[in-house]
């Protein structure tokens, strides 16, 4: 890969928690719904909750995960340049609680960033999550999608996507690797002060601190970056030349 691509990838990061503060609040419909996932969700995978789980106590934990159930609150992106032949990084974020109006602007970045077949976009398991949970939220809010992440009935070689999850499988579909897993074992250098993503939902509906969850998102952003740039053989970038927009 050659310098002039990395700076042709958008890196991405979302953050979601579930739509209401507690399963209590959902309507009728939903909450019936919710049960019946869950009921489903807990023959698949026992080992997911206890067996003293409830439908609500299940929602209020992960229902952030599902997008029927969820709703994006932070969208976090990052872009690598060049000053002077050294790397540097951008890093901005579209937060908030109008979920649509995040959607819409990010779009909007997205029409004006992709303006080729070169350009691309790279996540940890943006294939997965990120990309798709991302079109649902649109259809939902009755947006359209951007064609370059409609990758519906695409071919393999039509998507733009680097996954850095996929890279370190190597073919090893059955395994999964965590980001911070990922940066241990490579040395990068990541803050300690971060939250657990497992507390996205409590800062934002108790706490109500919506940058504190942004700054949260643009770290994996950078993460996924300096991930992305050691699978590929590059150099990290430098602390001093990572910027928070």
């Amino acid at each position: 890969m050659l310098k002039t691509e990395l700076t042709k990838i958008m890196f991405l990061d979302i953050e979601t928690v579930p739509q209401t503060a507690d399963f209590s609040e959902i309507s009728k419909e939903l909450a019936h719904l919710w049960e019946d996932k869950f009921g489903t969700i807990h023959k698949r995978m026992p080992e997911k909750y206890s067996e003293e789980t409830t439908a609500a106590e299940a929602f209020n934990q992960s229902a952030g995960i599902y997008a029927e159930f969820g709703k994006i609150v932070c969208i976090s992106v990052g872009f690598i340049h060049f000053k002077e032949e050294e790397m540097h990084f951008r890093t901005k974020s579209f937060r908030g609680d109008d979920e649509k109006q995040i959607l819409i602007d990010f779009s909007s970045l997205i029409y004006k960033f992709c303006t080729s077949k070169e350009h691309s976009f790279c996540g940890h398991n943006i294939k997965e999550f990120d990309i798709p949970y991302i079109c649902r939220r649109m259809l939902i809010n009755g947006l359209k999608l951007p064609s370059v992440i409609n990758i519906s009935g695409k071919k393999p070689w039509e998507i733009s996507f680097y996954d850095t999850l996929e890279l370190w499988k190597f073919g090893d579909y059955k395994n999964y690797t965590a980001l911070k897993l990922l940066t241990a074992v490579f040395g990068i250098p990541t803050p300690k002060d971060d939250i657990d993503g497992s507390q996205v939902a409590m800062v934002y509906y108790k706490e109500k601190d919506i940058e504190r969850i942004a700054l949260y998102c643009q770290k994996d952003v950078i993460a996924t970056a300096q991930v992305f740039l050691r699978l590929n053989g590059f150099d990290l970038i430098n602390t001093e030349n990572i910027q928070f927009l």
